[in-house]
């Protein structure tokens, strides 16, 4: 009889917090990246997924007065979690900052900033698509010089960037009802595939045992 327990699934694969920095810093420093690096802010500060981020327009992050919102909700979701009241995220001050400065670049690329612009668009001026969001992360990863597995595979995937925002909420809060909101789970068993411990973890766990 197969079991229904979610502790037992291994935990998601996810970036260590030096990987998420090299992975922002080699963005942020590349003089065609502030697109790419506020994704990928965006991804890893708020836990959305391909889709969702890709749906996004500017009255979505942006009030009328061009103030980022405190938390985003989502007009574009995965439709099996069915509690609308769960249909935003909160956005950290430090992705709020970088999500303001991105819209004066794009202003000043003369991108279009109208409410029902997309927020994120590709080098053709037009909404930017779930494909090149996935071509896109797996170029940066190449640059930061991870190689392909046989299989012709990237140690990470866009994916992996809300698995890791979920490890962080998790580890900075302990709190699983905090992740689940964030990631907007409709089922807490989902979530807890973050509280099950890394190898990192337990390597550090261990250290200070008697023995």
């Amino acid at each position: 009889m197969a079991r229904n327990d979610a502790y037992l699934k291994k935990a998601p694969k996810t970036m260590t917090l030096a990987e998420q920095d090299r992975l922002l810093r080699i963005t942020k420093d590349h003089r065609h990246g502030l697109r790419d690096h506020v994704i990928y802010a965006l991804a890893l500060g708020t836990g959305l997924r391909e889709f969702e981020i890709v749906a996004l327009d500017i009255h979505d992050v942006f009030t009328a007065q061009g103030k980022v919102r405190q938390r985003i909700h989502l007009r574009t979701y995965k439709t099996s979690n069915d509690d609308p009241g769960m249909q935003f995220v909160f956005v950290p001050d430090s992705l709020r900052y970088k999500l303001a400065g991105y819209l004066k670049w794009k202003k000043a690329q003369g991108e279009g900033i109208a409410p029902e612009d997309a927020l994120f668009c590709s080098n053709r001026s037009k909404r930017i698509s779930e494909r090149a969001l996935r071509h896109n992360f797996t170029k940066w990863m190449s640059r930061m010089g991870y190689a392909k597995t046989r299989d012709g595979r990237q140690p990470f995937t866009f994916h992996s960037l809300r698995h890791t925002c979920g490890t962080n909420l998790w580890r900075a809060t302990h709190d699983i009802r905090v992740v689940q909101r964030q990631l907007r789970h409709a089922s807490i068993i989902s979530t807890t595939i973050y509280a099950t411990p890394s190898d990192e973890d337990m390597h550090s766990a261990v250290q200070d045992l008697n023995c």
